[in-house]
């Protein structure tokens, strides 16, 4: 299993939200880059990044400071946030991006990402991100009618490879992931997993790499320091040696 340290930007600022709620965003560090630097020395093989402002506004907001760390470092880098066209697509994979995460537009525009997917194929993932079941939307401000489920398998068989699940109440709470909607998303789709909210500590990747998830991404757990990025880096690989 992967562990994806995470880098959240709002006005051009590492930040971090609680429940996906703007108004809690708060300042976690000082450089985007010397962060990625630091993820990169610590063993990190990939990093994940999320433009707040362009989740929020659907177009790209802080893609010049997403590109300058990109730049700056070794590390493979998925970015997500107001991705809604294939302009935005190919701007981020034209210019070094690894992978791009598409949201609100799985529900708004299933075209887009069906059409993404046939040029691009495992370099688009989908994010899932939930309220109680149901999927949320644009910057996580809009909750729609639509079951996680029923989305991750219209995501599959459009050919989407790799999904990345919330549950918006776990994000940032560090009180643990929803470990039975991940094994449920599991069970339900043969896409790739990858983990996101709620993540606290060594015990988390643990219980993550036991329904054997592709990845697992940590923000805040790191930046307080109650998950060590090396650490949890050394204890999925363990397990997944141990699956294999």
């Amino acid at each position: 299993m992967y562990i994806l340290p995470a880098i959240d930007i709002k006005d051009g600022t590492c930040v971090r939200l609680y429940k996906g709620d703007y108004t809690t965003a708060h300042k976690v560090a000082e450089s985007a880059v010397a962060t990625a630097a630091k993820f990169e020395a610590a063993g990190a093989a990939w990093m994940h990044m999320v433009d707040l402002d362009g989740a929020k506004d659907g177009q790209r907001v802080n893609s010049d400071l997403i590109l300058s760390v990109r730049k700056s470092c070794g590390l493979k880098i998925e970015v997500g946030g107001g991705i809604r066209d294939m302009e935005a697509v190919d701007f981020y994979l034209e210019h070094g991006i690894d992978r791009v995460i598409l949201g609100s537009a799985a529900i708004r525009d299933p075209d887009f990402v069906k059409a993404a997917v046939k040029k691009y194929a495992g370099r688009i993932a989908v994010s899932i991100d939930a309220r109680n079941g149901l999927v949320s939307a644009d910057g996580w401000t809009d909750t729609s009618e639509v079951n996680f489920i029923t989305l991750a398998k219209e995501m599959e068989a459009i050919g989407v490879k790799y999904l990345i699940f919330t549950d918006i109440s776990k994000d940032g709470m560090l009180s643990g992931p929803n470990l039975t909607m991940l094994d449920e998303l599991q069970a339900a789709v043969k896409c790739h997993i990858i983990a996101s909210g709620g993540v606290s500590n060594l015990k988390d990747i643990i219980d993550l790499s036991n329904l054997q998830l592709y990845g697992a991404i940590s923000g805040k757990a790191i930046y307080t320091g109650s998950l060590d990025l090396k650490q949890a880096i050394a204890v999925a690989e363990a397990a997944q040696e141990t699956q294999e």
